[in-house]
């Protein structure tokens, strides 16, 4: 398993996330299992959120009730969690986080995360609130780092201008097919090409600039839920014909292969897996280890129906 040092911390962590927003249904032993291969795959960060379940703080109950760490077992997993989207409506309100996080340490059964997010941007957010929030989850030792998700570099300027700890991750939407962070650049100053559109304001470059760690959501989703790209020759017939060839050529799987594509950029993405399955966990792993050459990496992003200027 590769592994990256988070900036702005002391940390050394898993290039692969274990996302653990699909649990809920699962029982203790398949939980227990899915932890547990993945731990032997190398994996040392597992990420949450507040509303992942079918109610609040489903899965992390659920996690929480199978997964028993002792004290020595926990210092060796990053545990990270979101907070922010209620039903409706966003809410970075000093009050809100406060209660969630608790709410979260009680349902995962563990006194401290090692990464709280802001989940997607409040509009209505005032940085003192959330300045204040950070302060007193770190003086209580609730929380050890902080980061923010699907954010912009704007709008983490803006809370950076009052919260006095690092926000070290931002964890965001990318995949091969789904990586408007990455392709916008590539075609910079194109008129006419949707592609050169940027989206984000410059996100990748801002973050390896500020030393900030993107977290990619859905590597395998073709558009924001729309599908698994791996597989279907339907929409992606070129990129399954090389997806395939670089699988057989480098000895594992085509899923390792689109992990592989993340893992391989320099700004140090991780990945985060949403799967329940412990094979797959097994897959992504083993693709991290793979180094693709510079010709590789292009020829997937332009099977993926990308375009070189």
């Amino acid at each position: 398993m590769k592994t990256i040092p988070l900036p702005q911390t002391d940390l050394t962590a898993s290039s692969i996330v274990l996302g653990l927003m699909r649990i809920e249904a699962l029982d203790d032993e398949a939980i227990r299992t899915l932890f547990r291969t993945a731990r032997d795959a190398g994996v040392t960060v597992f990420d949450h959120a507040d509303i992942y379940g079918s109610e609040r703080h489903g899965c992390e109950r659920r996690f929480g009730d199978a997964v028993t760490l002792t004290a020595a077992e926990r210092e060796q997993v990053l545990i990270q969690s979101k907070v922010g989207i209620r039903k409706g409506f966003f809410d970075f309100s000093e009050e809100h986080i406060l209660r969630t996080v608790d709410e979260s340490l009680a349902a995962l059964k563990t006194d401290y995360l090692d990464l709280l997010l802001l989940h997607r941007p409040d509009s209505l957010v005032e940085p003192e609130e959330v300045a204040s929030a950070f302060d007193a989850l770190q003086a209580a030792g609730k929380v050890r780092n902080f980061g923010v998700s699907n954010h912009t570099p704007a709008q983490v300027e803006l809370l950076k201008g009052s919260v006095e700890q690092p926000l070290i991750v931002n964890q965001v939407q990318l995949s091969i097919t789904h990586a408007p962070i990455i392709a916008s650049g590539v075609a910079a100053n194109m008129a006419g090409l949707d592609q050169s559109i940027d989206r984000d304001n410059g996100m990748l470059d801002y973050s390896r600039l500020t030393g900030m760690t993107l977290q990619a959501w859905s590597p395998f989703q073709a558009g924001f839920f729309t599908g698994v790209f791996i597989g279907d020759r339907e929409h992606y017939a070129e990129l399954n014909d090389v997806l395939d060839e670089l699988a057989a050529a480098h000895g594992v799987t085509p899923s390792g292969i689109a992990t592989a594509w993340i893992t391989r950029h320099p700004a140090n993405i991780q990945v985060v897996l949403g799967t329940t399955k412990p094979s797959r966990v097994q897959e992504a792993a083993a693709g991290s280890d793979v180094t693709l050459s510079r010709e590789e990496w292009y020829r997937l992003f332009t099977a993926a129906g990308h375009t070189l200027p």
